[in-house]
């Protein structure tokens, strides 16, 4: 038995190899995304064994128990961790050698500008071309690691992660047909009933550059019969509004799992009332403290949807909330809203 089944998984992993390899290599297959869109597909499809308990979490989503103990968690003032931080880098920028550090950061732009063309040659003693030398070296001489990356996006520009996303895989893998066949029917019902369906967008704020989670999230809201926009990683919460607005979503969906809700969940709620969409409602999904809803709450989310809460929950209840809010106004057009 433990043959066989080991032999299965050489085989498809050979499977898998060979697929790569007709594609050229890894590198052609990381960067036409297929790499990534393969592991969202098998974290969909696992998420969605968990939360139709065909995969058993002790404590998650099976054998919870009645009352969970409260975690004592570490609060953070992100306010006083950035200013402190800001006033660090501006006493570093005084004491420093000004004019070595920017021929550092030069002769990387240099090299990275040389690389494709092969004659980089031997910048500041460095081998050709040897850029994780040259980082080193501005490193050394105090230059930021944000300024080492603004001086290689001169050449090379800055990466942009895609937002593609797989669809049908939660759907397939889902084995609660009857509530999951519902749930469809009811947003079928709001597409009736309001001449389209609900609009969603998945945004993801801050430095927390984890989306998978969020790419999971907006598969399944997408095959239960959603709309779905995703936001680009890394998003301002001026930018995520001004998305939202012009894409006329109904509801912004914050995945987070760094720890910035207090901040982040916030500002994306005032940003979105300073442009004049405050009947857009917000929720919130990913690692947030239990103490922290009651001030997520106030704050004006409308769902807060923390591990262990079975996506098509959640979906169910942004629904509602969507049809509360519709309810309680009409919905203002981008044009109205200015």
């Amino acid at each position: 038995m433990m043959e066989k089944l080991t032999q299965d998984m050489a085989d498809a992993a050979w499977k898998i190899i060979e697929e790569v390899d007709a594609m050229g290599g890894m590198v052609k297959a990381v960067d036409s995304g297929w790499a990534k869109l393969k592991i969202e597909a098998s974290a969909t499809e696992k998420q969605a064994r968990i939360d139709s308990r065909r995969d058993v979490i002790v404590g998650v989503n099976k054998y919870k128990l009645d009352t969970e103990d409260a975690i004592d968690t570490l609060n953070i003032d992100n306010v006083a961790v950035r200013e402190n931080q800001v006033a660090r880098l501006k006493a570093l920028r005084a004491k420093r050698d000004s004019a070595a550090v920017k021929a550092a950061l030069d002769a990387l732009t240099a090299c990275a500008e040389a690389g494709d063309r092969g004659d980089a040659g031997n910048l500041g003693g460095a081998a050709p071309g040897n850029l994780l030398d040259l980082a080193i070296r501005a490193m050394r001489v105090r230059a930021t690691v944000g300024e080492v990356s603004d001086a290689l996006e001169k050449a090379w520009g800055r990466h942009r992660a895609d937002t593609q996303k797989v669809t049908g895989v939660y759907a397939a893998a889902y084995d609660s047909a009857e509530g999951w066949a519902q749930l469809q029917k009811e947003i079928a019902e709001f597409a009736r009933d309001e001449g389209r369906r609900p609009r969603v967008m998945i945004a993801k704020l801050g430095q927390d550059g984890h989306d998978r989670g969020a790419k999971v999230v907006a598969t399944a809201y997408a095959d239960l019969g959603f709309d779905v926009d995703m936001g680009p990683l890394f998003q301002t919460a001026e930018e995520c509004a001004r998305q939202a607005i012009e894409n006329d979503v109904h509801a912004v969906g914050v995945s987070t799992l760094a720890a910035g809700h207090k901040t982040l969940v916030p500002e994306i709620i005032a940003e979105l009332r300073k442009q004049g969409a405050d009947d857009i409602i917000v929720f919130v999904g990913g690692v947030i403290p239990r103490a922290d809803y009651d001030f997520l709450y106030e704050a004006g989310v409308k769902g807060i949807y923390g591990p262990g809460t079975p996506i098509p929950a959640s979906a169910k209840d942004v629904l509602e909330q969507i049809r509360i809010s519709l309810a309680s106004g009409s919905k203002a057009s981008p044009t109205l809203r200015g």
